[in-house]
């Protein structure tokens, strides 16, 4: 647990991505199995744990300080793992030896009532910054400025091995990765992703200069509409389907009209909408449904949610992200006209003759209420991540 107190405290007071990237990748080469595993999941937010509420953790404090004199010092502190760290009575016995793995499987068998008592016992025979350092943990919001994507890159630089990689079997595996770290350090297998529906990380875009076209051929590129949705990707195989935001995030729950779409055996990439008689309707309306963890009857009537696809990465069991954009493109648009699913358009491309034509294009976009443009190359592979000059 020191190591991992340290940890924090060196992320709070280090702002720079270098710096927490050197950090991260210290901390998983001096520690071992399964503590880094689980401050990985932890750091990442992956670790769901019957943890403290913030509430459990002030009456426990009021039980072993003045109530009044607690209170003055959070008013004071302005944040409770800290006052509570700070608060909390020594104990004048030595200090037990406490690491992230007893504290998870400790958490993961315990009967819910006696939680109070085994954090309190927790918080007496640890120093005050293991203190801190367990509360956030036990309470969530670690606050360090580590997102999952910074640790998935803590990994490569720790490791050597592409991020990209990384992030393609993130998801499907789970804390504490002792097989994702095994293969790090090529003391074991790369871990297989077998399940269809895991989901992928997308190909991201760049923005693009006006003096960068006098170096770019026209006919290399196709166009798209890049409309005033979110972008998901829809996996559906066997029977089964989940949707996930860009970031990975598992939004199935709060559209089930997308999951229930018939026809789909593969991954899609598009834009989530609302959509009335085939027309888009305004960013706001999507809002309506987004961060929901379901949606009721009038929900689903209301605000009608429509997948406006970009590009296919799987058909069926075939990975297609090696083939050019144009041959994606041909499997999509040969599945579309196959099954015309409901619920699902393709996005169109938008023909243009030259740069100066294009940009006149983008210009009236906003008027009707689309975001802009899209430039993809034709031969582009799809590539995780943000590649420079694809898209």
């Amino acid at each position: 647990m020191k190591e991992f107190a340290d940890l924090l405290e060196n992320l709070v007071h280090t702002p720079q991505r270098n710096g927490k990237l050197r950090l991260l990748a210290d901390y998983f080469t001096r520690t071992a199995d399964p503590d880094r595993g689980w401050a990985l999941g932890i750091l990442a937010d992956t670790v769901n744990l019957p943890g403290a509420k913030a509430a459990m953790v002030r009456n426990l404090v009021e039980g072993r300080v003045d109530p009044v004199l607690f209170r003055l010092s959070y008013d004071y502190v302005g944040d409770l793992a800290e006052t509570v760290s700070l608060i909390w009575p020594n104990n004048t016995e030595a200090c037990h030896k406490l690491n992230i793995s007893d504290i998870i499987s400790s958490l993961k068998h315990i009967k819910r009532k006696d939680i109070p008592t085994l954090i309190a016992s927790w918080l007496d025979h640890i120093p005050i910054s293991q203190r801190y350092a367990l509360l956030k943990l036990l309470m969530g919001g670690l606050r360090v400025g580590v997102s999952a994507r910074l640790a998935k890159l803590a990994l490569a630089n720790f490791s050597g091995k592409p991020v990209a990689e990384i992030e393609e079997m993130w998801f499907a595996l789970q804390p504490p990765y002792e097989d994702l770290f095994h293969w790090l350090e090529d003391t074991g297998p790369k871990p297989k992703v077998d399940d269809p529906l895991v989901f992928r990380p997308p190909m991201l875009a760049n923005p693009i200069e006006p003096h960068a076209f006098n170096d770019l051929e026209s006919e290399d590129f196709i166009a798209e509409w890049k409309w005033d949705g979110i972008r998901v990707l829809l996996a559906a195989r066997d029977g089964g389907a989940r949707l996930y935001s860009r970031s990975g995030d598992d939004i199935s729950r709060a559209f089930p009209d997308i999951l229930q779409i018939e026809g789909v055996d593969g991954v899609l990439d598009g834009e989530l909408l609302i959509a009335r008689n085939g027309k888009v309707a305004p960013f706001s309306d999507l809002q309506q449904r987004l961060g929901r963890k379901s949606a009721n009857a009038t929900i689903l009537r209301d605000f009608p949610a429509h997948l406006r696809v970009y590009d296919m990465l799987f058909w069926g069991e075939q990975d297609l992200r090696t083939l050019s954009l144009d041959k994606r493109h041909e499997h999509l648009e040969r599945w579309y006209l196959a099954t015309s699913p409901k619920g699902i358009d393709l996005s169109d491309r938008v023909t243009f003759d030259d740069w100066t034509h294009l940009s006149r294009l983008r210009d009236s976009a906003r008027e009707a209420g689309i975001e802009g443009i899209m430039l993809k190359r034709r031969d582009s592979p799809y590539l995780s991540g943000r590649p420079k000059g694809a898209w």
